[in-house]
């Protein structure tokens, strides 16, 4: 049996603002710092043997505060479990932007077949965490205690994916920060 946790980063300036972060590399607030230390507390007793980050700083910084009293785990980067590409949106306001033109904020916020212009569609994000997967899955072993630290919509798939729901599901779950889900395979 392996022991899979995955964690969205903590709270960011944009989390806390409802900016579109996208792949824009903000870091964690004072709030985010609290809950990464939150998650650390509630994984301290896990023997973790691998974790996963994204390629985003708010992703790495969590999973650094989480691992801190763990000591020798393998820690893999792969920007395939990294946020949702939002391209033209990314650092704009998603309250103005639905005040502005609400059926487009909903249509570009949580569709799973359109993407905001020049960005990614939760489709786009569902096939790099599933390749993520595919290749990783296969690696882990009987024993294996594995944390992912991701993003909202990088765990929109990994959900989907564990729980076996449906893409409306999926796109309508809202995944807190500091939130953990727990699966086991």
């Amino acid at each position: 049996m392996v022991k899979i946790f995955i964690f969205r980063h903590g709270e960011t300036y944009d989390n806390k603002h409802h900016d579109f972060s996208g792949w824009r590399n903000v870091d964690l607030d004072e709030a985010g710092i609290i809950e990464a230390q939150k998650i650390r507390d509630a994984l301290q007793n896990e023997h973790v043997s691998k974790a996963y980050q994204s390629d985003l700083l708010r992703s790495q910084r969590t999973l650094e505060i989480v691992l801190e009293d763990h000591e020798s785990v393998d820690v893999i980067t792969d920007s395939r479990i990294k946020e949702r590409d939002y391209g033209d949106l990314t650092s704009m306001s998603k309250d103005a932007l639905k005040q502005k033109d609400p059926e487009d904020f909903e249509l570009w916020h949580r569709s799973y077949e359109v993407a905001p212009p020049n960005g990614e569609s939760i489709k786009d994000v569902e096939k790099r965490v599933l390749e993520f997967l595919n290749d990783e899955i296969p690696k882990w072993k009987a024993g294996d205690v594995i944390f992912i630290s991701a993003h909202a919509n990088s765990i929109r798939p990994l959900r989907r994916y564990f729980e076996k729901i449906s893409i409306e599901e999926m796109c309508s779950y809202e995944n807190i920060p500091g939130k953990i889900y727990e699966y086991q395979i």
